[in-house]
């Protein structure tokens, strides 16, 4: 075998612009693949990236009413759905594949939030439990955070993202000033930012209203102070921060199922659900899924025109070769020996090739990343099945001329002018 392998390495290099067009059309067609798969493979991940943020890997389960989530901005407190207890918090917590959970409370406010003649239009008000932020990502940039005194003594305090803090103080410093929220004075006690930075890529009016809540602004306030503003007993909203991003869409139906048991409503339209952000994100990609098949199909059939050309180089050299072939049968050499050789120089030919062609690709898919500003995440899987396709086609292509050398008789190739 490895004899093999030196000795076809010796031919391609005794040959080395004919070996070289021979390899043009492998070259292509797996530059080809591996730039449309890397390009592929990054818009799906963009995809998945933009629906779901910076991999925090969270996942909002709410109280929906059929499709929508239950609003309480302008219905009633619905009966028979008890707030999220401690003990339903710690079977979620205990669940599989869930690393935390928190419990809070939403309400989108229009004009209730006020720093003297600014207001927070179209923020959310945020009622956290003392786990959010940690379950969220969330770090302090300035002041402090919130402390159990704060939660025990009903303390009126605020936290601020960075897009109300600029909204309500407009590059003043908000540590320390108070803000009201529907009339009620709130301390502002700290400014908090996303542990990861995520800036999502914004191409229709349908992305702006996706990322247009997390750029109105939020402000948080301990969960125990939520009733002096708004209501007792509102329903609450459950976040839950998972192992990984392909497991939020089990564990946000699991965890919503733990939800739904502890309810007794009469009208069964009102239920949990979560927020199947990992399921939008793969419908977006199976509606291109075709045009990317057709593309690869489309890029393979220069591997065909490859594969014709390894054939005829190869049915080139058995002939060159005839009295070279005539000889070693004379002496000795068996079809399946004379078989292996041609084989193998066949497959070196086109894993030679398929080398090549994957590094052109990934030079390929870096310059159309640059020029296109279109995200590539190159697959090492593709690279290797890559190479091992072209070797197949080596094999594949390069059976009839080994079949013709293995064939030859060894006096009429020995006669062979």
């Amino acid at each position: 075998m490895f004899e093999n392998i030196r000795l076809s390495f010796k031919g391609i290099w005794s040959h080395k612009m004919r070996s070289f067009l021979t390899m043009l059309g492998i070259i292509i067609g797996i530059a080809a693949i591996i730039a449309i798969v890397s390009t592929i493979k990054g818009t799906n991940e963009q995809i998945k990236e933009n629906l779901i943020g910076s991999g925090q890997n969270t996942v909002s389960i709410q109280l929906y009413q059929g499709d929508y989530p239950y609003d309480m901005s302008y219905s009633e407190l619905p009966a028979g759905v008890p707030v999220i207890g401690q003990e339903e918090l710690e079977e979620i917590r205990q669940a599989d594949r869930v690393k935390n959970a928190s419990v809070y409370l939403s309400r989108q406010d229009y004009d209730g939030v006020y720093y003297l003649e600014n207001s927070l239009s179209g923020g959310y008000v945020m009622g956290i439990d003392q786990n959010y932020l940690a379950t969220c990502g969330y770090i302090l940039r300035e002041g402090r955070g919130f402390d159990t005194s704060d939660y025990e003594n009903y303390h009126k305090v605020a936290l601020l993202d960075e897009n109300s803090s600029e909204a309500l103080f407009q590059g003043e410093d908000a540590v320390g000033k108070t803000i009201e929220i529907q009339g009620e004075p709130y301390l502002v006690v700290g400014i908090i930012v996303a542990q990861k930075t995520f800036e999502p890529v914004i191409n229709s009016i349908d992305d702006y209203y996706t990322y247009a809540e997390d750029s109105s602004g939020k402000v948080y306030i301990p969960d125990t102070t939520w009733p002096i503003i708004y209501q007792y007993d509102e329903p609450q909203n459950l976040i839950v921060k998972v192992e990984s991003t392909d497991d939020m869409t089990v564990v946000g139906k699991e965890c919503a199922g733990i939800l739904n048991d502890h309810l007794s409503v009469s009208d069964d339209t009102i239920q949990y659900k979560a927020e199947d952000l990992l399921e939008q994100a793969k419908q977006i990609q199976e509606l291109s899924a075709s045009t990317n098949t057709m593309l690869i199909w489309i890029a393979g059939i220069s591997l065909l025109v490859g594969g014709i050309g390894v054939m005829n180089i190869m049915l080139v050299s058995v002939t060159e070769r005839t009295q070279e072939i005539g000889l070693k049968k004379a002496i000795g050499a068996r079809k399946g020996k004379i078989l292996a050789q041609f084989l193998t120089e066949a497959a070196v030919l086109t894993s030679f090739g398929g080398l090549i062609g994957v590094a052109v690709g990934i030079a390929l898919a870096e310059i159309i990343a640059k020029v296109s500003e279109t995200p590539v995440a190159i697959s090492a899987p593709a690279a290797v099945g890559a190479v091992l396709f072209s070797m197949v086609i080596g094999i594949l292509f390069g059976m009839l001329p080994s079949y013709k050398a293995a064939n030859l008789d060894p006096i009429e190739a020995l006669r062979h002018e």
